[in-house]
């Protein structure tokens, strides 16, 4: 029942869910590299950002599922952008992390502990960094200035931590494995494995995480 409801309530999500499946499962078959490998990259991704447009009911809460939409579009062309030109991908990843950011200030939360604070800072000052540290880039560590703002203010927002902060955070360790393929530090076989299940699942996480606070079957915490 529950796969079924999944189907046809949801059917954008499961869709997203199976074409990053087959990414990561088929990304190395010749018959999958190209086009058919770029067009299921930018699906995953891309199709939770149409899953939000499509849940996030009208009303107040409506600017916040654009933003988010927006985001989600953004990385997704970041998927596709960067398997062509890293730059070009990271600019949309840095325009990502932006609309991101502006998202999750809108969502402050009102009285954060001592504890998110400290973890926010954390994310604030170390994701740029240990980026730096791993890719021995500076141009890496401007971007992950990006990628540390948005993880920082995600856990200081009132969106439930351990959907959408763990998200953020699984979206950083992905690009710090990316980074340690750039730096003295071997890291394999764990960037091959990891970098895309973390990435999409935190993206997962974040996404379906705002949808339902946002819809009200999650109360904010």
């Amino acid at each position: 029942m529950a796969k079924r409801a999944l189907i046809e309530q949801r059917p954008w999500l499961l869709a997203s869910v199976a074409a990053a499946t087959a990414f990561y499962f088929l990304s190395d078959n010749p018959v999958f590299e190209g086009t058919w490998g770029l067009a299921a990259k930018g699906a995953s991704v891309g199709l939770l950002a149409l899953y939000v447009l499509l849940r996030v009911p009208q009303g107040r809460h409506r600017a916040d599922g654009l933003l988010l939409a927006a985001a989600l579009a953004l990385a997704a062309a970041g998927d596709v952008a960067i398997e062509l030109d890293f730059l070009t991908g990271g600019a949309f990843f840095a325009a990502a992390h932006v609309v991101a950011v502006a998202l999750y200030l809108r969502n402050r939360h009102k009285r954060p502990s001592p504890v998110q604070k400290l973890i926010g800072a954390a994310l604030l000052v170390g994701t740029p960094l240990v980026s730096w540290l791993l890719s021995g880039a500076v141009e890496i560590a401007i971007y992950a200035a990006f990628l540390g703002a948005m993880a920082a203010s995600a856990w200081m927002s009132h969106y439930p931590r351990y959907r959408v902060g763990s998200g953020a955070v699984l979206f950083v360790l992905s690009d710090w494995l990316i980074f340690s393929r750039m730096g003295a530090l071997d890291l394999e076989p764990a960037p091959t494995l990891l970098i895309w299940p973390l990435y999409y699942a935190g993206q997962l996480m974040i996404a379906t995480g705002i949808v339902q606070c946002l819809r009200g079957e999650q109360p904010v915490r």
